[in-house]
């Protein structure tokens, strides 16, 4: 007899009982282990990493973070006490104690947010406005500002060309060869504007201001919308703002930020089945940057109507309504210096070296055996794309949490092969896991959950370990 199912049944049950585990934490021991993470993340970003701007913020974030996981246990310990002492059934008891545990969960994030996050983002901007430009910001600033200057005249903002030998042969005046490429699509460009009003004044039009202003303002209505409940909000809400997979890159750089919040808005909307509104979003996100393409096209599996019936198209017109006016005009004005900007530069394929270079594999292998530099990402592009196409055929996903979750493993892999990457970059994957979790409350929930209509029994014990709870 076969001891594969009994194999399967107890990996199952070891499963089951590990996220049960997990999920017993406390909401307020769990914030405690978060901050503490981040904490150490902190202090290794100090002693290990090559940019000094990095280190610096390290320095700056170190204290609050562990402010946070100190105040955080004192507070999980308290209401543990608080509990066990004095038991209340009675609901009006029962809701001041709920509002007073919200509360001091929402202070100390509040210390956490200022600390590692606003005041770090905020010197930083100073530093830069009271120095050299380029200093105190990672290249994207300065690039987006640039380009923002160019869209602000009327010009476009895509210069650099390279010949067939890597040769940059024209690029915009008085920038470096590697920072006269612009990776990013028009409206992430527009954040840029604002510092063509007061080119003197580097301070106020710091393009890191509107990064996170978006970023902030969009989060906030994202978490506002979402049907899920509010222990998985406030996990959402300190990835994308408070942890360091927001504070380390809006206080550096910031671009991807505000991409992930539309994202998450996106998401949002297709949970509560507004299929056009949903696609309408993701047109614009899509207009921003590349690395919103993966999630945009999978949602189109998550996209139903009112009714709960599969709305796909709805979905991608409500995308190409934005995108494409946004995009195709650039991409016609000049269409190799766009292609060589927007696609070749950002894998790696212009010939010129990119900035972009953190110490994962895809990049390790490149540096290791060269020859790999444009077999690598085709050979990734085309054995990925047909696996995920396998995979979707035969398992396709049929809620937002499984789009997030099946998102997730795409970008994590994209970002560990690609030969020229960001270890900032793994933020994508994190979140969309994240979300998967945020989601598959909703999908687990009986009626009609996301789906519209009775969830499947199979389906919702699916979801209930799509991704674990903290």
């Amino acid at each position: 007899m076969s001891t594969k199912p009994t194999r399967r049944g107890a990996a199952s049950s070891a499963a089951r009982r590990a996220v049960t585990r997990v999920g017993a934490i406390s909401p307020e021991l769990g914030d405690a282990l978060l901050y503490f993470v981040g904490g150490v993340f902190a202090v290794v970003t100090i002693f290990t990493s090559s940019e000094a701007l990095y280190r610096q913020w390290g320095e700056l974030a170190v204290g609050p973070l562990m402010f946070g996981a100190l105040a955080a246990g004192v507070l999980a310990v308290v209401v543990a006490r608080r509990k066990a002492a004095k038991p209340v059934t009675e609901p009006r008891a029962v809701a001041h104690r709920v509002r007073w545990e919200w509360g001091g969960r929402i202070v100390v994030a509040a210390c956490v947010f200022a600390g590692a996050t606003a005041i770090p983002l905020g010197l930083e901007i100073l530093w830069r406005a009271d120095n050299d430009p380029g200093t105190h910001a990672q290249p994207e600033v300065g690039v987006i500002e640039s380009a923002g200057q160019q869209l602000a005249k009327g010009k476009d903002p895509y210069h650099a060309v390279t010949n067939s030998h890597g040769k940059v042969v024209y690029h915009a005046a008085k920038t470096s060869t590697v920072d006269a490429f612009n990776p990013y699509l028009p409206i992430m460009d527009a954040f840029g504007i604002p510092s063509a009003a007061k080119k003197h004044d580097v301070g106020l039009t710091d393009a890191r201001i509107f990064f996170s202003f978006v970023t902030l303002l969009v989060t906030g209505v994202a978490l506002a919308l979402c049907r899920s409940t509010g222990r998985r909000k406030m996990r959402a809400l300190q990835v994308l703002t408070i942890l360091p997979t927001a504070a380390l890159p809006l206080a550096t750089g910031g671009d991807d930020m505000p991409v992930v919040a539309v994202l998450l808005l996106a998401m949002v909307l297709a949970q509560r089945r507004h299929a056009f509104a949903s696609g309408v979003v993701l047109g614009i996100v899509s207009a921003m940057k590349f690395t919103a393409w993966p999630l945009a096209g999978l949602a189109l599996f998550a996209a139903r109507n009112r009714r709960g019936a599969r709305r796909p198209g709805t979905m991608f017109f409500g995308m190409l309504v934005v995108a494409g006016p946004v995009v195709i005009p650039f991409a016609l004005r000049g269409p190799w210096a766009f292609f060589d900007n927007v696609i070749l530069f950002p894998l790696g394929l212009s010939g010129v070296t990119s900035p972009a270079a953190s110490p994962l594999p895809g990049h390790l292998l490149v540096s290791a055996f060269p020859f790999l530099h444009r077999a690598l990402p085709v050979t990734v592009g085309l054995l990925g794309g047909a696996l995920l196409a396998w995979y979707l055929y035969r398992r396709p996903p049929r809620t937002v949490s499984q789009v997030c979750t099946i998102g997730g493993v795409v970008m994590a892999v994209a970002t560990l092969l690609a030969p020229a990457t960001r270890i900032g970059y793994l933020l994508y994957p994190i979140n969309f896991f994240v979300w998967a979790y945020l989601f598959a409350d909703s999908a687990q929930r009986g009626g009609r959950g996301e789906l519209g209509h009775e969830t499947d029994p199979g389906l919702s014990r699916q979801l209930t370990y799509s991704a674990p709870p903290s």
